[in-house]
């Protein structure tokens, strides 16, 4: 079962808005942020992207004349698979696919090469972040 703390994840999101250079910052409103398994969130995959495969983390855009920055989808059972592979833990894998999908509302691509090397730097850059305010897991896992 996974638990945490929203003001903690709450605390993450406004340390990427205060501490990202602008060029990496989303815009300005409501985030929504929702964990799923990974067979829901590859049912969303398949019925807004066409795409029915499993996957990470998709982000929806908001509108900002609504001030909503818009929706970033993750999976916290891929989290929890990926960082066995990754050697690091569910919840920092869990916060790397939020800031990855946060990264994608500041307009950070990551489909051409060039495009994805400016992704792993701002996704370096949000790891650290991570890594300098946060001593204790943000997401904990309990069987």
């Amino acid at each position: 079962m996974l638990t945490f703390d929203k003001r903690r994840l709450c605390r993450f999101i406004d340390l990427l808005d205060v501490k990202l250079p602008d060029e990496f910052k989303a815009p300005q409103g409501t985030l929504s942020i929702a964990i799923f398994n990974d067979k829901d969130l590859a049912k969303i995959h398949a019925d807004f992207l066409n795409k029915p495969t499993e996957t990470d983390v998709i982000t929806f855009e908001g509108d900002v004349d609504d001030d909503f920055a818009g929706e970033v989808c993750a999976s916290a059972e891929r989290a929890f698979k990926c960082a066995k592979q990754y050697n690091t833990t569910p919840s920092r894998e869990l916060c790397l696919y939020i800031a990855h999908g946060y990264l994608h509302l500041a307009g950070v691509d990551d489909i051409a090469p060039e495009d994805a090397l400016i992704m792993r730097k701002a996704e370096a850059l949000a790891l650290e972040i991570l890594d300098n305010n946060f001593r204790k897991p943000i997401f904990k896992y309990n069987d």
